[in-house]
């Protein structure tokens, strides 16, 4: 007795485009999503040449609160640098080598870890989408060795088979242009964030400068 296949693949036929559908939705949503995170984080020179007036002056006369007030208002409390300045000053009894490190770490941490979950999900999705497209080659030709099979023995119309064919072609190219563009823009964020972590390394070099010399010798 032969199991008749064909609903199953059939069924995989609609599976995989749905699948497809779904891994690009939620790659686009990834993309964005990091996207706007970095923004979040990083400030513009613009922003960033004011925020350094604003805090300078405080940090010479050793007005923390000040400092502290200025990080957690409304325009900072969500960008990085501030809030690694907030951090900091509630670690100002460590020596200079050790907050350095501290906010080194606290920046990879709590900043960076949670970007480069979002970037390891775009990632997954770029491998996965060839493999779905794979997957419904490979659907696509068993369909069309098993017509062939049928045609051969019930003298059928071999011109059947270009469905088959097509499905197995069409599901190839579709994973790929879901994983391309993902790739690229995957790419872009990674740059971005390498930008922001330049940014936010300088700034605290800065801070930590200025920390030093309002201290006292």
């Amino acid at each position: 007795m032969n199991f008749n296949f064909a609903p199953v693949f059939e069924f995989s036929s609609n599976a995989i485009y749905v699948a497809l559908g779904a891994v690009a939705i939620f790659g686009i949503f990834q993309v964005i999503l990091l996207a706007r995170k970095i923004s979040e984080k990083r400030m513009s020179p613009a922003a960033t040449e004011r925020f350094r007036d604003l805090i300078g002056e405080a940090i010479q006369k050793q007005d923390w609160k000040t400092v502290g007030q200025i990080c957690d208002s409304p325009e900072y409390w969500s960008r990085a640098v501030p809030q690694m300045v907030l951090v900091a000053l509630e670690q100002l009894d460590r020596p200079p080598s050790k907050l350095r490190q501290y906010l080194s770490e606290k920046f990879e941490r709590d900043v960076l870890a949670d970007l480069e979950y979002a970037s390891a999900w775009i990632n997954t999705i770029v491998k996965s989408a060839p493999m779905l497209g794979l997957l419904g080659t490979v659907s696509g030709m068993i369909q069309a060795f098993a017509k062939i099979a049928d045609t051969q023995k019930t003298g059928g119309d071999p011109s059947a088979l270009a469905g088959e064919i097509s499905f197995a072609l069409f599901t190839t190219a579709l994973g790929l242009a879901v994983a391309i563009p993902l790739v690229i823009a995957g790419a872009y964020l990674q740059v971005r964030m390498g930008r922001l972590q330049d940014h936010v390394q300088a700034e605290l070099s800065w801070f930590l400068d200025e920390l030093d010399a309002a201290r006292p010798s």
